[in-house]
């Protein structure tokens, strides 16, 4: 009777358990379930002590431009309401003029790639809340001149000025044209991997444009079949330089607003380089360029003067591997500068005066500076943020320019970046971690201490709550080589320690990259608890070259990519499979882009370990890959081709015993679906069994409509069979 007893009692407990804990589904996490609220478009205002946000209503379907003070956090104002102007149908993005007292608004956004996309634009006189369209062209990149007076901008590559005051359009250049000549935006692969469109800038008075010209004439094409809904394809041709192939010539120029002449500026003294970025100094006179050599192991920032031409070398930075190229850049009052640099095998804060000379380094320690927010010239004191509190964390800091007066200004352990005022008083803390949802907050700088509240999202916490889904549990594991590794677990929410459970392993482990962050959920997570409720136990391991643990663990796998991280996951799953709670003969992984990469090796070079994966969009050569991100890391093919061919997934097709599923969109200008195909062809020859999905006409993110239910849906299912 009392084992009749134990038994009805341990069924009702399991029935109550099942009741409690609510299924997530894959169409409540592509609908949006979990979406969170923030501040969209925030902008720290430069000459008031306020911010503007972008809010959008949703019952009369109209954007708005707001005003807030930072101090109390009132509404101080509406600045523009597109109910108000009918020709304003949406604001897509906006910026300041320096004055503050125009607005550039852009609608009707086209996006072109990545980053870049036509749009319509409208100025906006603040105080006379007069709209006006001074081109009836979709075009890129406006800026307004320091005086707010006239707006440059670029239309089928070439540049243009707009004379607000006149009602005149000059332009600058005529020789643009398409795959062959742009001026004043980057090219494809420049807005891929340097991470910036605007390849022009005004200068502090306004009386000069500097520019970069792109000649990719030689550079060799790339063509995508659109399928689209007509009868025949079309093609997509655009350039793209692969590893090893020609780069477009770039040039530099300055244009004279006064004089209408523009003057190419003498680089003859670098060959095959890059200028990675563009940037005059608070010296009217004075431009800076940061040159990079193909390698870029040696970047040298040059100052360049605007009248005669002349230029000279203020700073060089070398590396063993590469430089990273970044915005940190910061121009002083006096055209003293903020720098920050890898030098002491770390990302630290570097002061220099006017002329390139050390003054200080300002940060030092065994962690990564990640984010420079500014310096207050007032008060000499440096804002930004780091990896001090762990690699997994990120906290604003406060350091005096000569390096004392360290403090810590926020408090909470998990993510946190700043917005700040101005006058550097108060900032908008935005912090998230793995179990708090994001949560915007006024502190002040001083004292460190929240004032207020601004947005929560307490509702999404109680909604995931009533999954009953299990936290990521944060550790490192040692693998057998002695490599201490970040990693995170999802576990089912009943997890038995005495039970054993197969083990699906997500990473990216691309250069520089992390994944195993103290931050809230992104989609995948819902995903991954969705599985961890289905009995999979989900793990993330941050091998070999992912970053924020000093510069030799992120560029040891120089010349070699593929080769570290892949050991770095197969010693992982390994470590893993020696848990009593998980069953070794099922353990899968997946990776998307880089990641897809990742998990094609794993499952070819660990054969023995993994028994399924899936990998999205993957490069599967190097070779195949575009030349300034690929380089960096792998110098070119003609000098490294055991480093491509090594470490290739096509060259270890033949090893493959498990189950591979292998995705790729047809319309993916970054990863072309080219590396699907050749490894596609491969394993054909090798006469190895794999499943495959092709999305038509979808880039490298794969959604649209219902493509990203389709397909995790299908990934889903791959892994409930085949794991």
């Amino acid at each position: 009777m009392r084992n009749f007893t134990s038994i009805l009692l341990l069924i009702l407990t399991t029935s109550v358990s099942v009741v409690a804990q609510q299924k997530l589904t894959l169409e409540e996490i592509w609908g949006g379930a979990f979406r969170t609220k923030g501040m969209d478009e925030l902008n720290a205002m430069k000459n008031t002590n306020q911010y503007t946000v972008l809010n959008f209503d949703r019952n009369s379907k109209t954007m708005q431009i707001d005003l807030f003070d930072y101090a109390t956090l009132n509404k101080v104002a509406t600045l523009i309401d597109t109910k108000d102007f009918p020709a304003l149908t949406s604001i897509d993005s906006y910026t300041f003029d320096q004055a503050e007292k125009k607005i550039l608004i852009a609608t009707n956004s086209e996006s072109i790639f990545r980053r870049s996309f036509t749009a319509n634009y409208f100025v906006y006189d603040i105080a006379s809340k007069k709209l006006s369209k001074f081109t009836d062209k979709a075009i890129q990149e406006p800026t307004f001149s320091s005086d707010g007076t006239k707006v440059a901008y670029a239309f089928e590559n070439n540049l243009y000025i707009f004379d607000l005051l006149l009602n005149k359009e000059t332009q600058i250049t005529s020789d643009g044209k398409k795959n062959s000549i742009i001026n004043g935006i980057t090219d494809w692969v420049y807005e891929e991997e340097f991470a910036f469109v605007r390849a022009f800038d005004w200068n502090a008075d306004g009386t000069k444009i500097a520019f970069i010209r792109f000649d990719e004439t030689d550079v060799p094409e790339f063509s995508m079949d659109m399928y689209n809904q007509g009868l025949y394809p079309t093609q997509a041709v655009f350039k793209y330089p692969k590893a090893g192939e020609k780069n477009a010539d770039v040039s530099l120029h300055i244009y004279d607003v006064a004089s209408t002449k523009t003057q190419k500026i003498d680089l003859s003294n670098y060959s095959d380089f890059y200028i990675a970025r563009l940037k005059w100094t608070n010296d009217s006179n004075v431009l800076s360029a940061q040159v990079i050599n193909r390698h870029q192991d040696n970047l040298d920032v040059v100052f360049v003067d605007g009248n005669s031409g002349s230029k000279k070398v203020i700073l060089n930075e070398k590396d063993k591997a590469y430089v990273d190229v970044t915005d940190n850049l910061t121009f002083l009052k006096d055209n003293s500068f903020i720098w920050t640099s890898e030098k002491d095998s770390f990302n630290h804060i570097y002061y220099y005066d006017k002329t390139g000379k050390l003054k200080n380094q300002v940060t030092k320690g065994n962690w990564d500076v990640t984010a420079y927010y500014g310096f207050d010239e007032k008060n000499k004191i440096v804002y930004y943020q780091s990896v001090e509190n762990g690699s997994i964390n990120r906290d604003v800091y406060s350091i005096s320019i000569d390096g004392k007066a360290k403090k810590r200004l926020t408090l909470k352990t998990g993510t946190n970046s700043a917005t700040f005022s101005p006058n550097f008083q108060y900032f908008i803390n935005t912090y998230s971690s793995a179990t708090s949802a994001p949560y915007y907050s006024l502190n002040d700088s001083k004292t460190t201490q929240e004032i207020k509240k601004i947005q929560s999202n307490e509702s999404v916490e109680e909604k995931l709550a009533k999954y009953n889904v299990a936290s990521k549990e944060f550790s490192t594991i040692t693998t057998e080589k002695g490599h201490i590794l970040n990693t995170w677990m999802i576990k089912p929410k009943d997890f038995d320690p005495n039970k054993k459970y197969p083990v699906f392993m997500f990473q990216y482990s691309g250069p520089g990259s992390q994944q195993v962050d103290n931050a809230w959920n992104g989609t995948d997570d819902y995903w991954f608890m969705m599985l961890a409720q289905k009995g999979y136990i989900i793990a993330c391991v941050d091998g070999r070259g992912t970053g924020f643990k000093g510069a030799e663990f992120k560029k040891c796998t120089q010349k070699e990519l593929g080769k570290y991280e892949v050991e770095d996951q197969i010693d992982a799953a390994k470590v893993f499979g020696k848990y009593t709670f998980v069953d070794k003969s099922r353990i899968g992984i997946f990776g998307w882009s880089f990641g897809g990469f990742m998990a094609a090796n794993c499952v070819f070079q660990g054969a023995d370990v993994f028994k399924s994966a899936i990998a999205v969009a993957p490069v599967t050569s190097w070779r195949y890959y575009d030349s300034i991100y690929t380089e960096r890391y792998m110098q070119t093919p003609q000098e490294n081709a055991s480093g491509y061919d090594n470490n290739s997934p096509i060259s270890h097709v033949n090893k493959l015993k498990g189950n591979f599923l292998l995705i790729h969109g047809t319309a993916d200008d970054n990863v072309h679906v080219q590396n699907t195909m050749k490894m596609v062809e491969a394993l054909v020859q090798a006469n190895k069994q794999f499943d495959w999905a092709i999305y038509p006409d979808k880039n490298h993110g794969i959604y649209g409509g219902k493509t990203r239910l389709q397909l995790y849906t299908k990934m889903t299912n791959f892994i409930l069979e085949k794991l």
